[in-house]
């Protein structure tokens, strides 16, 4: 009787262990078998055998190997590189051999599967979850990829920056050459003309530069209100016809009645673009801006009927820098940059932007916004989305400019970007201004032309009121080089009229934070 309770003893110890051991194995997440030389299953944890859906069912002791890769093929767990007959022939065929395999699984999961040969002709198989490891590859892979797509636009970014500058570059010196030793004065002013072109040029693309920057720095954030777009209408047409009619193209709009739930002033700049877009290629007609409803949107549309853009272009005319073979005949060339502006704020803004066009007939842009409830459209709220980098913000200026539609339009455009602006139609009120409410401007914009008076000189009074060389801007409508030339010998920059807003805002920067570039 003491050796059989002994024995028993020792059994019931052995049997603790092996239950304590496939416990713990059954705690592992890495699922384990192991199969006899007889190709017999031995042992499978819980891992292992819930690794296909089983969950256990299939996998009694002593299942043959071959039926175990049949029932495998059987679950639809498993997604097979092949057909199920050749898979389990395959792997029945390598059965002990040393190798290692990926699995993917119906749910999405996948399996590193090993199986490793063991004393006596068996095999041992394990199987493990990595799917977390696989989505961080594929993670690291697709940025990976997006940083190298990144670089290689920033890179066709820069290089085509380079070339647009270059140019202008290339021509100032030039003409700067040639105009020391030029002697005839009306050359000199064609001269001194060109160069003022060429600068815009430059002026245009670092405004351009300056946006997209913003964009890519994240530092436009869109402020949704609801808003009818009557008003908006009116200040684009306000900015725009003018250079309409410079070109002899009619320029109307059609405002709908209702609102639209949108940025007021990132979708203003998205309509702008189209807007100088269409003058820009546009010789004869003209535009027309309107809109169509479209489910529970509105589609905004800017016609024209310009040159129009070949099939084959416009899949790429809104990316950096591109510009359709046809449109660079313009006497005006576009930098390209724009309509990338557009297709940049449309994503920030979640609105689907869309053209299409006819070779010699026009084209037709459009951005689709959400309806809005009238009841809700905000009114007179300040918008602040346009204060890039709130750079402006609470910079008093004294803006001079007789003409009250040019006036107003102006003190919205400044007031848009922070500006404080004090406007006045001449030097009576500006002077007024200073002695009255004590106004300690720190930039003045001034119309060269007003009435009797030149911009220069109030800027000129105002300085010496002052006592300090407050920055000012002079800008004009009169485009002849010799008034240009005048101004510009006075000390002052000169931006010819309509004001490009882009060309605007870089003046004022160098004018206020950078005045050694000047």
């Amino acid at each position: 009787m003491r050796v059989d309770a002994s024995s028993q003893v020792e059994k019931d110890a052995q049997q603790a262990a092996s239950d304590a051991l496939a416990g713990g194995l059954d705690a592992i997440a890495t699922g384990i078998a192991i199969w006899g030389s007889d190709r017999r299953l031995r042992y499978a944890n819980r891992p292992f055998c819930d690794s296909f859906g089983s969950g256990g069912q299939v996998l009694g002791s002593g299942i043959l190997f071959a039926d175990y890769l049949r029932r495998v093929a059987q679950s639809n767990e498993w997604l097979l590189p092949v057909l199920s007959d050749a898979w389990i022939a395959g792997e029945d065929a390598e059965f002990g051999a040393d190798k290692q395999s990926e699995v993917a699984l119906a749910d999405g999961r996948t399996l590193d599967v090993v199986q490793k040969p063991i004393a006596g002709g068996g095999m041992a198989l394990t199987i493990h979850d990595i799917s977390k490891a696989k989505q961080n590859e594929r993670a690291l892979r697709q940025a990976k990829e997006q940083a190298e797509t990144t670089d290689q636009a920033k890179s066709r970014f820069l290089r085509a920056a380079n070339h647009d500058l270059r140019q202008p570059l290339a021509t100032l010196r030039i003409l700067i050459y040639n105009c020391m030793s030029e002697e005839d004065k009306s050359r000199r002013d064609d001269m001194l003309h060109v160069m003022e072109i060429a600068v815009s040029i430059m002026e245009d693309l670092l405004g351009s530069l300056l946006q997209i920057g913003q964009l890519d720095a994240g530092q436009i954030l869109p402020r949704v209100t609801t808003f009818q777009l009557v008003d908006l209408f009116q200040r684009l047409n306000v900015q725009f016809r003018h250079l309409a009619a410079e070109k002899a193209l009619d320029l109307r709009f059609v405002a709908p009645r209702g609102a639209v739930t949108s940025d007021k002033a990132l979708l203003e700049r998205i309509l702008s673009n189209f807007v100088a877009n269409a003058i820009r290629y546009t010789d004869y007609g003209g535009i027309v801006v309107g809109c169509r409803h479209v489910g529970r949107s509105l589609r905004i549309e800017v016609w024209d009927t310009g040159r129009g853009v070949e099939a084959e272009h416009l899949p790429r005319i809104f990316d950096e820098f591109y510009k359709a073979p046809d449109a660079t005949r313009a006497k005006k060339m576009g930098l390209g940059l724009g309509l990338n502006i557009v297709k940049r704020l449309a994503i920030l803004l979640k609105h689907e932007v869309t053209v299409r066009s006819i070779p010699g007939r026009g084209t037709v842009f459009a951005v689709v916004v959400p309806l809005g409830n009238v009841w809700h459209s905000a009114i007179g709220e300040p918008e602040i989305s346009e204060m890039l980098g709130g750079e402006f913000v609470g910079v008093s200026t004294l803006l001079v400019e007789d003409d009250d539609v040019l006036r107003r339009a102006m003190k919205e455009l400044l007031e848009r970007w922070g500006v404080d602006v004090h406007a006045v139609e001449g030097e009576a009120q500006a002077l007024r201004l200073l002695h009255e409410e004590n106004l300690d401007p720190k930039l003045i914009i001034a119309d060269y032309n007003l009435r009797g008076q030149y911009g220069t000189s109030i800027i000129r009074a105002v300085r010496a009121i002052l006592g300090r060389p407050v920055p000012g801007i002079i800008v004009t409508a009169d485009t002849d080089p010799r008034v240009i030339a005048q101004v510009k010998a006075e000390g002052f920059p000169v931006l010819i009229k309509p004001v490009s807003p882009p060309r605007l805002r870089v003046l004022m920067h160098n004018l206020l934070f950078e005045p050694g570039l000047i």
